[in-house]
């Protein structure tokens, strides 16, 4: 204790600079605008760039697991392109071609930052604004919705995930096509919530949950998840359901951005709407 007093008194003009130092940036950044958003761009790029670095060494032992992966998304791939051509064959009769989703694109991206023990959990791609990545777009794996990008910079984006409260897609069920908001409430990162299905709905646990038309970030059908369990709570009207998620969260390595060349065309309409403007 004693030699720690006499470091102190010896070199309290050094450390009396560095607290002056301190207190000084932290009143720049905290009230200069300016100031402020360089040094929030600056973390971002250096944490991004930290934690891509680091699931590079990670990701050299997972090879095996990305390889099944990637064989089963090939093979899914595969099945799609054949489905294809079999629909333009069946209708060239026609002279009707079916493109399936032909007004989405993709941007494949690696994830280098997840979490999912969080309230407010989020993703962080190796992709960002010189790839085409926007704010708004949605994010896919091979085995279902991830989330939906939030923030954006020059090389990687960040986003909302599926397991995020401020978050939530629209979803059906694949049998039905009856539709409601999938909702994250915390807790187990496999379970979300289904809302706003009526009783008069037949369910079964396993049923199938894909995400619905009625959203400018997903393809409709794109896999959510499947019934993990239904029960109808007295005093109410609809179901309370349990949807066990398609994709796990845990394992994730390899991601697609998905982008509605349609989207501003959607967002032009709704903005008339809600103006009270038409189209005579």
């Amino acid at each position: 204790m004693r030699g720690l007093l006499k470091y102190l008194i010896k070199n309290y003009a050094f450390l009396l600079f560095i607290f002056l130092e301190v207190v000084s940036l932290y009143f720049i950044f905290s009230y200069n605008k300016y100031q402020k958003v360089q040094y929030l761009n600056s973390s971002n790029r250096m944490t991004a760039s930290v934690y891509n670095s680091f699931n590079s060494v990670v990701e050299y032992f997972k090879l095996a697991k990305v390889n099944i992966s990637l064989a089963e998304e090939n093979a899914r791939l595969k099945s799609s392109a054949q489905l294809v051509d079999t629909l333009t064959y069946v209708d060239s009769v026609s002279a009707n071609f079916i493109q399936l989703n032909s007004n989405y694109r993709y941007i494949s991206a690696h994830v280098v930052n997840n979490s999912v023990n969080k309230t407010l959990n989020y993703i962080t791609l190796n992709k960002g604004r010189k790839d085409g990545v926007k704010p708004d777009m949605g994010i896919v794996s091979p085995q279902g919705i991830v989330g939906v990008v939030v923030t954006v910079q020059e090389n990687f984006a960040m986003g909302f995930s599926v397991l995020n409260r401020r978050w939530g897609a629209s979803a059906k069920l694949k049998k039905s096509g009856y539709f409601g908001p999938i909702e994250w409430s915390g807790g187990d990162y496999q379970i979300a919530k289904l809302l706003e299905i009526p009783f008069h709905v037949e369910l079964a646990v396993g049923d199938t949950i894909v995400t619905s038309s009625y959203s400018a970030v997903f393809p409709e059908g794109i896999m959510i998840g499947t019934i993990h369990s239904f029960e109808r709570p007295d005093g109410e009207s609809f179901y309370q359901i349990e949807i066990k998620l398609a994709t796990d969260f845990k394992s994730i390595s390899y991601v697609e951005v998905v982008d509605n060349l349609d989207k501003a065309e959607l967002s032009e309409l709704d903005n008339l709407i809600e103006n009270g403007a038409t189209n005579n």
